[in-house]
């Protein structure tokens, strides 16, 4: 059996520095006193629906910062506290008494309105624009507008020579030791209470600033406050290959749903309520840590392009966002989930089980709301584990991968972030999630919304202090000028009634393997 070390000695530099990436942050907006802003995308920001950098994402309300795929982390993110920058000043509005709006520091909402006033993101009144906004009104009815305004970071990494048996090997390592990730860069331990009206939890309440929270809690956006739902439980995806994985959300895609088919494709009046009654409606509804992808083509299915053309990197979805960073994520995190993923890449990894599957559910679980726990033990093939014993093996196992990284590429940064790792892991007071609770409760009277609402404001001026230049700021109305160019352009393009149009989409004969033959279900 090839050992791990052999496997890297394999790797030339090139393919060490061969290494893609690319950024996706979402931020809410928030008004100056900690409530969601319920004003419309501004128009100075371009058009959410082709705008290459900045677009929204579940919400109206909530922005998505996108960089372009980048040969470095520091180029990555450059280019994001770029987008940043001119984001914050388009929000800031001198002189105005509305104030200035702000970008949400935290990856848990801010104070949020009632659910149905969560305002949906509008893209204008092209057929693809408004399937956008129908699939937003059905994630709506499906699992409620708040579970929508929960915010993250999601990485998406390539790495030349790699096919989809080794994108999937390394998704399943990832998914193992995903937990490792969790209580490392996991920064949401709290939440404020009008994100829970309505919702069982059991958290607790955190003095009496309106704030609940988990003790040792790391990451409750990943845990069961997620975005999850019992009809996404009943999909046992397994990784071990593309053609199961396809296999699998194609059944998701045409398997219809009782709880879905009761709401309808549209109401009495007309308007529409979703884009299908289907289990999934469109592929991005499948919620997991990690997905395989490829970039499509225009009106094309993300799950034919899988299948016609395979798996051309990974997209990380785990991240929340570090409410003491600048843009929410620092070059050392980068670079360690870099080192990171390289490890999942370079490990055995044997075919994934309907038991494993369940066991790295509840480790996910558990590490989302009680990952600083003293003693907390994990499940690893049946066997009991401390979850600080496995990180740290996996931690030491880490190290070659960084030192051959480092050398690739002639810098010291990747065993540093390494360190780091294992310093903060031994040390759980140190970790973004116990900083974030020590502040709430030392600093903010046990409000979260004040804790978050005094990091935005900070984070706000220091992107309006940075320099700024005339040619940037130029480029950018530039951007978003084309896009709304671009917008009009295809609403005046469009010549298919929106019914016709969302039941070609929607159609099974759009997601590729045309002799494909559906596993059938009992529903």
């Amino acid at each position: 059996m090839t050992s791990l070390q052999q496997r890297l000695d394999a790797i030339s530099g090139d393919r060490l520095r061969g290494q893609k990436r690319g950024l996706e942050k979402e931020s809410l907006r928030s008004q100056p006193d900690g409530k969601l802003a319920l004003t419309p995308h501004p128009a100075a920001l371009g058009s959410a629906l082709t705008h290459p950098h900045i677009t929204t994402d579940y919400s109206e309300s909530q922005l998505e910062l996108i960089t372009g795929v980048h040969a470095s982390v520091d180029a990555c993110l450059a280019e994001l506290t770029e987008v940043h920058q001119y984001t914050a000043r388009v929000l800031h509005k001198p002189g105005q008494t509305s104030g200035d709006e702000m970008m949400w520091a935290s990856s848990m909402p801010c104070g949020l309105p009632t659910d149905e006033t969560i305002p949906l993101g509008r893209y204008g009144s092209s057929n693809v624009g408004r399937a956008k906004s129908v699939y937003r009104m059905g994630l709506g009815h499906r699992y409620g507008r708040r579970m929508q305004t929960i915010s993250g970071i999601h990485y998406n990494w390539s790495m030349p020579g790699i096919d989809n048996d080794g994108y999937f090997a390394l998704i399943r390592n990832f998914r193992r030791h995903a937990f490792l990730l969790l209580a490392l860069f996991g920064a949401s331990p709290a939440v404020c209470s009008t994100f829970l009206a309505g919702r069982e939890h059991d958290l607790q309440p955190l003095g009496r600033g309106g704030s609940f929270y988990k003790p040792y809690g790391t990451t409750l956006r990943m845990g069961r406050l997620g975005y999850q739902s019992d009809a996404q439980a009943t999909l046992g995806v397994s990784y071990n290959g593309l053609e199961g994985y396809a296999a699998s959300l194609h059944d998701a895609l045409t398997r219809p749903w009782p709880a879905y088919e009761a709401i309808g494709i549209r109401n009495p009046g007309g308007d529409y309520n979703q884009l299908a009654t289907t289990l999934l409606q469109i592929e991005n509804e499948f919620y997991g840590t990690i997905r395989p992808k490829r970039v499509i083509r225009p009106g094309e299915r993300p799950l034919h392009a899988l299948r016609e053309r395979g798996v051309e990197y990974v997209e990380v979805r785990l991240l929340d966002l570090n409410p003491f960073e600048t843009i929410g994520i620092a070059a050392p995190t980068l670079r360690f989930l870099d080192v990171f993923l390289m490890h999942c890449l370079l490990s055995e990894s044997p075919p994934d089980t309907p038991d494993e599957i369940h066991e790295i559910t509840q480790n996910q679980q558990l590490t989302a709301s009680r990952g600083r726990e003293p003693g907390l033990r994990l499940s690893r093939h049946g066997e009991s584990v401390s979850l600080t014993q496995w990180g740290t093996e996996i931690i030491t196992s880490l190290m070659p991968i960084a030192k051959a990284m480092d050398a690739a590429q002639g810098v010291e940064v990747h065993v540093q972030a390494v360190v780091q790792a294992g310093t903060a892991l031994a040390a759980p007071d140190t970790l973004p999630s116990a900083r974030v609770l020590a502040a709430v409760q030392s600093e903010h009277g046990d409000s979260f919304v004040s804790f978050v609402r005094a990091q935005s404001l900070q984070t706000h001026q220091r992107l309006l202090a940075m320099p700024w230049s005339a040619p940037q700021q130029a480029r950018y109305e530039a951007m978003a000028a084309k896009s709304l160019e671009d917008q009009r352009a295809i609403e005046e393009g469009d010549t298919m009634p929106f019914e016709i149009y969302r039941e070609e989409y929607t159609s099974p004969a759009r997601l590729g393997r045309a002799a494909f033959e559906p596993v059938h279900h009992d529903a």
